[in-house]
This record gives C-alpha cells, sequence and structure tokens, in this order.
C-alpha cells in the first residue's frame, strides 16, 4: 500500500508525541520521529518509521531530521512541532537559564525545523500542514498553575501560527496548533488526579490520544489554516 505521505513529529518518544506518531502510522503515513534519545524509547520498528536521535533546539538536527525524510520517503507533507519543555514557578523565582531553556526548545526548535520544511513543500509545489501543540493556559491562564515563561513561548506560537498561515495561505501551506488542557502523560505523573481534573470544567483530563486524534484532523483537513483548536474540556472558556 502506498503511503498517505511523510509526516515528521518532533518530541515523538512518549506522551503526546508517542501518540501522534502511532495515529500516522495507524491511518498508513510514513514517519519521522525525533527526539533526543529517540532510538531508545522502544517504539516499535516499521518500515514506515525513522527515528532521528537530538535536540531539536539545535540546527543541525533538524537538518538531519528533514534530509531522513527526503532520502527514506522523498517528500514531507506534514510537520507536527510537538517537541517542548514546561515548568511551573512563581514568575519571581524563573532565571534566565530557565526562559534560554525554554526558548530553545519551544521556539528555536519550532524556527529551525519550520524553515528547512517550508522550503522542502515550497519546491515540491504540493501544499503541506504544519501542526504546533500549545497550551489551553495562553488563552485562560488560571492563578494557582503559575507558568508565565512557559506561556511567552506557548502563546508565541500561537502568534506565529496565525502569521504563517497568511504568509503561506497562496501556497497552500496551512499552519494550525492544537491547544491541550491537562493530558495524562509522563508530564504529570507526579501530580494528583484530583487536582488535575479541577483544571477543567468538564473535571477530565485528556489522553494522549485524543490530543493525536486533534492533530490528525487539522492535518487533514485542507480548508483548515490560522486554527488553534483547543482539546481542554472547555478550560479556555474561562471561570468554571
Amino acid at each position: 500500500m502506498a503511503s498517505k505521505g511523510t509526516v515528521i513529529v518532533t518530541g515523538g518518544s512518549q506522551g503526546i508525541g508517542a501518540a501522534v506518531v502511532k495515529a500516522f502510522l495507524d491511518r498508513g503515513y510514513s514517519v519521522v520521529a525525533n527526539s533526543q534519545k529517540i532510538t531508545q524509547a522502544g517504539l516499535s520498528s516499521s518500515p514506515n518509521l525513522a527515528l532521528v536521535d537530538g535536540d531539536i533546539g539545535r540546527a543541525a538536527t533538524a537538518q538531519k531530521v528533514v534530509e531522513t525524510a527526503v532520502q527514506k520517503f522523498g517528500s514531507i507533507d506534514a510537520l507536527v512541532n510537538n517537541a517542548g519543555i514546561f515548568m511551573a514557578k512563581p514568575f519571581t523565582d524563573y532565571t534566565i537559564e530557565d526562559f534560554r531553556a525554554l526558548a530553545s526548545t519551544n521556539l528555536e526548535g519550532y524556527i529551525h525545523i519550520t524553515q528547512l520544511v517550508v522550503r522542502q513543500m515550497l519546491a515540491q509545489k504540493s501544499g503541506g500542514s504544519v501542526v504546533a501543540i500549545t497550551s489551553s493556559l495562553v488563552e485562560n491562564p488560571i492563578g494557582g498553575l503559575p507558568v508565565s515563561l512557559p506561556m511567552i513561548t506557548k502563546g508565541g506560537l500561537e502568534a506565529i501560527t496565525r502569521s504563517l498561515a497568511s504568509e503561506y495561505s497562496k501556497e497552500h501551506l496551512r499552519f494550525n496548533a492544537v491547544a491541550p488542557g491537562v493530558v495524562d502523560t509522563p508530564l504529570h505523573k507526579n501530580n494528583p488526579k484530583d487536582f488535575l481534573k479541577t483544571l477543567s470544567p468538564m473535571g477530565t483530563i485528556s489522553t494522549a490520544e485524543e490530543i493525536a486524534t486533534a492533530v490528525v484532523y487539522l492535518t487533514e483537513g485542507r480548508q483548515i489554516t490560522g486554527e488553534v483548536l483547543h482539546v481542554d474540556g472547555g478550560a479556555h472558556n474561562g471561570k468554571w
């Protein structure tokens, strides 16, 4: 069976990223997945899956990911910018090193890989999709959850998503974002579930697979661009 196309997924070793990788493989896509040590993550091997180790905040890693996609599968049709780091602390406790770490992975990581992918997609002349993973806390912060510095980066991703959607609409390159609320991933393994459920009006915690479904929807939705799709049990609507 011919592949439906090639998708790059950053931060693909666990949590949302691993669920996204599986969702695209299950739908017949070829996937190039990246994270720092993804070859050690225990992902099931498949002829349609290529793994590239490395820090996506480094330009050389992005270059290697893109070269792998083109050499192994012949094209790049979609990109999922899932790699991200997150930390919660009072604003005055953050250090500039914290900010640089957040900016390196969440912003520079996005820039490096997305620039290369856009160049490839423009050369292919067949359109393409880029999806970022942001956070419902960009639109509706929660007083007891101090994440100001991570939200500078996530809010920046939503802003660049809208800008790029306009910039490349004539070339049929689409840019969207999924904004999750609380997701049942290793990121929250030490947080009590009862507390996490209070962070959504529906009192629910999303599964990684539910976020992956939203990513696939935006990737395949040929008329959708410049959209931020909230998968957060309604948290972005405000007070509950």
